[in-house]
C-alpha cells in the first residue's frame, strides 16, 4: 500500500510538472499562434529570479511569488519591441524568437556565469512506511492545481478572459467594440510569459539553475501543447496526463531516458492519429 501511494504521487507529480511547464506556451502558441522558441528562456529567467532573490536573503517562496511578475514584465517588453511586428508571420516569428533565445542565454551567462547553481529543496520529506516522500513534490502538485483553476476562472468566467479569447479569433470585431486588440495581444503574451516564469521558479529547486536550462524543457512543452490541441486548459491537461503517465510508467520499469523516448513515440503516434490534437477529437464529437 505504501509503495502504491508513493508511486501514485510520483505519477501525479510528473503530470503536474508537465502541465505547469506547458501552460504558458499553451497561452502563447495555443491561443495566439505565436511560435515562441524563447519559451524555455522565460522558464530560465523565472528560475534565476528565485536564485537572485534567495542570494539577497529573501525566502524561496518570495522568489517564486516574484518570478511571474518579473518574467511577465520582460515578456511584455519583448512583445512590444519584437513580437507585435510579426503576428501572422510564423517563420519570421520563429527566427526572431530563436535569436531572442540565444541572446537571453548569452546575456544571463555573461552576467551570472555558466555554472549550475543549486537551490535547496524546501520543506524536507515525510516517511510513508519504508519510503521517503518529498513534501515539495506535494507543494508542486498543489501549485499546479491552483494555477490551472485560476486560469480556468479567468479565461472562462471573467470579462478579460472573454475579450482575450474573442481577440484571438476575431480581432476586427473586438476593435469595433472599442477594445484595442494590440493591448489584448500584449497582455496575453505577458500572461504566457508569466506562467513560464512561475514554472521555472517552481522547477528551480528540483533541477538546478543554469543559463541553458530551457533547452531541457522546450521540446517537451511544445510536444505537450501540440498533442493537446487548441483548447488551452483541457487540451494541455489531457495531453499532460497521457504523456506524463506514459513517461512515468516506462521510467518506473526501465530508466528515465526510455521514459522520454516512450513519451516522444506516443506523441508522434497521437499527432499522426489526431492532427488537431486531443481537444480536436472531442470537438468533432460535439
Amino acid at each position: 500500500m505504501d509503495q502504491v501511494l508513493v508511486t501514485a504521487v510520483g505519477v501525479l507529480f510528473a503530470i503536474s510538472t508537465l502541465v505547469l511547464l506547458a501552460l504558458g506556451l499553451a497561452v502563447i502558441f495555443g491561443m495566439m499562434g505565436v511560435v515562441n522558441l524563447a519559451q524555455g528562456e522565460f522558464l530560465m529567467l523565472g528560475a534565476y529570479t528565485v536564485l537572485v532573490s534567495t542570494s539577497h536573503g529573501l525566502p524561496v517562496w518570495a522568489g517564486m511569488a516574484l518570478a511571474p511578475f518579473v518574467v511577465g514584465a520582460i515578456g511584455v517588453l519583448f512583445e512590444r519591441s519584437i513580437i507585435r511586428f510579426l503576428y501572422g508571420r510564423p517563420l519570421d516569428t520563429m527566427l526572431a524568437t530563436w535569436g531572442l533565445s540565444l541572446a537571453l542565454v548569452g546575456a544571463v551567462t555573461l552576467v551570472m556565469g555558466p555554472a549550475t547553481e543549486g537551490i535547496a529543496t524546501p520543506l524536507g520529506s515525510i516517511e510513508i512506511g519504508r519510503y521517503s516522500l518529498s513534501v515539495y513534490r506535494l507543494v508542486v502538485i498543489a501549485i499546479t492545481g491552483g494555477t490551472v483553476l485560476a486560469a480556468y476562472l479567468v479565461l472562462g468566467h471573467t470579462r478579460a478572459g472573454l475579450v482575450a479569447r474573442a481577440t484571438m479569433q476575431a480581432p476586427g470585431l473586438v476593435a469595433a467594440s472599442g477594445v484595442d486588440p494590440r493591448h489584448v495581444f500584449m497582455a496575453t503574451f505577458g500572461v504566457g510569459a508569466a506562467l513560464a516564469g512561475l514554472a521555472g521558479a517552481v522547477m528551480a529547486p528540483l533541477t538546478g539553475v543554469v543559463p541553458s536550462m530551457g533547452l531541457a524543457f522546450i521540446a517537451k512543452i511544445f510536444i505537450t501543447v501540440m498533442v493537446g490541441g487548441s483548447t488551452v486548459l483541457l487540451g494541455t491537461a489531457a495531453s499532460s496526463g497521457v504523456l506524463g503517465l506514459a513517461e512515468s510508467a516506462v521510467s518506473y520499469v526501465s530508466t528515465p531516458i526510455y521514459g522520454q523516448v516512450a513519451m516522444l513515440t506516443l506523441a508522434l503516434v497521437l499527432l499522426r492519429l489526431l492532427p488537431d490534437g486531443i481537444s480536436g477529437l472531442w470537438r468533432e464529437r460535439r
